[in-house]
């Protein structure tokens, strides 16, 4: 039985799980700074990210205050994997076509990609960026396009330009007016969101 202290939560619940992007799906390799995940977690959540894939095999998954996610990392589901081969493998079961954030000559321009259809992005870790499996192993590398001196943005400022071209892309489409999830899923998670 759902329990609401006010119909004002109940509606915000069922809108934003109503929004919530199935088709889209966020991995993120070894980052280790707790501001920059509290960070990509909070984007994840404004975009309708459902779930995150986390791939720590390297570093070890920070400590995340509520405060600096300002609790977007309750609202966001979490899969950790072992692996990228792994978490890879169960991405393409799923369907997803996987992209990796990689700075080399064979990369796209993140604005020619198709982020509508089911779309995984990969980021990596702050100083290292992903490592070589996990971009040999994606469907396809880009970048983000500088035109400045330095040649890479903050990882959680990067995960930000991705996703919001991701909801801009998915907003021409119409994409967040109609929900991915059927009527049990929506259910259950409207049911599971109300006790948090």
């Amino acid at each position: 039985m759902k329990q609401f202290r006010t119909e004002k939560r109940k509606n915000k619940i069922t809108s934003v799980v109503n929004a919530r992007q199935k088709s889209l799906a966020v991995v993120l390799e070894n980052i280790h700074d707790p501001h920059n995940v509290s960070a990509i977690f909070r984007t994840c959540d404004a975009v309708g990210v459902p779930k995150v894939s986390l791939v720590y095999n390297i570093d070890k998954f920070p400590a995340i205050g509520k405060k600096s996610s300002a609790s977007a990392f309750k609202w966001v589901e979490k899969e950790k994997y072992k692996s990228v081969k792994e978490c890879y493998d169960h991405l393409h079961e799923e369907g997803f076509k996987i992209y990796a954030s990689s700075i080399s000559s064979d990369s796209k321009n993140l604005f020619e990609l198709d982020l509508t259809e089911k779309a995984a992005v990969v980021l990596g870790n702050e100083h290292r960026g992903v490592s070589e499996e996990a971009a040999n192993l994606a469907d396809e590398k880009f970048l983000i396009p500088m035109y400045g001196m330095v040649q890479s943005l903050n990882v959680s400022v990067a995960a930000a330009v991705i996703l919001y071209e991701a909801l801009r892309q998915r907003t021409a489409k119409g994409m967040y007016g109609k929900s991915e999830y059927s009527e049990k899923e929506i259910d259950d998670m409207i049911d599971r969101w109300s006790k948090k």
